[in-house]
């Protein structure tokens, strides 16, 4: 199975065939080659439309996942029955927004866009951060697969997810 990789902005230069192979090992960490993934780069216009229409929250961010499983449990695989049901899903890169991050947080473009896409990913797969119990499954999920994806390629990414407030809990993605 595939990633479904689509550059739908001209603001950033995106390293295609580099996220690619980022996300194929990310899609090697969690075991889920045998799923097509759609991730889909947009500039902060396309993604604050996206947000507002399906979170009605009027605001650019990160990441926005869409997931064809809505109801899998963090940490399952799903069970598809049919060929077309190997799908996770989408993820909305917002890679304006993540590049401007990085320019006022001094962080690594190519290496935030990967540690987004490994939080994107893991809402497709059912994690999620509106409790402080989801905060912390989700968290030690995201630190896992980028200290796998470190050890794998040499690279230190970190989460860029981080505890401060409810209003973190609750971050737009």
């Amino acid at each position: 199975m595939g990633v479904l990789l689509r550059n739908l902005q001209k603001v950033v230069p995106i390293r295609r065939a580099r996220l690619r192979k980022d996300v194929d090992t990310l899609r090697h960490i969690l075991g889920i080659q045998k799923f097509d993934l759609g991730i889909i780069c947009v500039d902060n216009q396309r993604i604050q439309q996206i947000n507002s229409i399906y979170r009605k929250k009027n605001v650019p961010t990160d990441v926005l996942s869409f997931p064809f499983y809505e109801d899998i449990r963090p940490g399952k695989l799903p069970c598809p029955l049919h060929r077309d049901e190997l799908n996770l899903g989408d993820v909305f890169l917002g890679v304006e927004f993540v590049l401007k991050q990085c320019q006022e947080d001094s962080l690594d473009f190519q290496g935030a866009l990967t540690a987004v896409t490994a939080h994107g990913i893991c809402h497709l797969l059912g994690y999620r951060h509106e409790t402080d119990e989801e905060w912390t499954e989700m968290s030690q999920r995201e630190q896992y697969i980028l200290s796998e994806y470190n050890r794998l390629t040499g690279r230190r990414l970190e989460p860029l997810m981080k505890k401060c407030s409810q209003d973190t809990l609750n971050r737009p993605d």
